[in-house]
């Protein structure tokens, strides 16, 4: 039972630790018009999809990883 908690733990963790990392790299909006667009817009200029990278979210995806190689661990057990 506890190998599950800590495997459920540790998927949420990684999750949340993914979407706290997208959003500590700034704003995702853009108040300011930009000149192509007028009024303000929601799509950030030259974003990209970096924060998608391993470089950033290895922490998160480790966490996530090892979670559900523990609740598998209790399947196959």
């Amino acid at each position: 039972m506890t190998v599950i908690l800590i495997g459920a733990l540790l998927i949420v963790a990684g999750v949340v630790y993914m979407a706290d990392a997208v959003l500590r790299r700034g704003r995702l909006s853009d108040p300011a018009p930009s000149p192509a667009k007028p009024g303000p817009t929601l799509e950030p200029r030259r974003r990209g999809l970096g924060f998608l990278g391993l470089t950033q979210n290895w922490p998160g995806l480790l966490m996530v990883a090892i979670g559900v190689v523990l609740l598998l661990s209790v399947v196959v057990l």
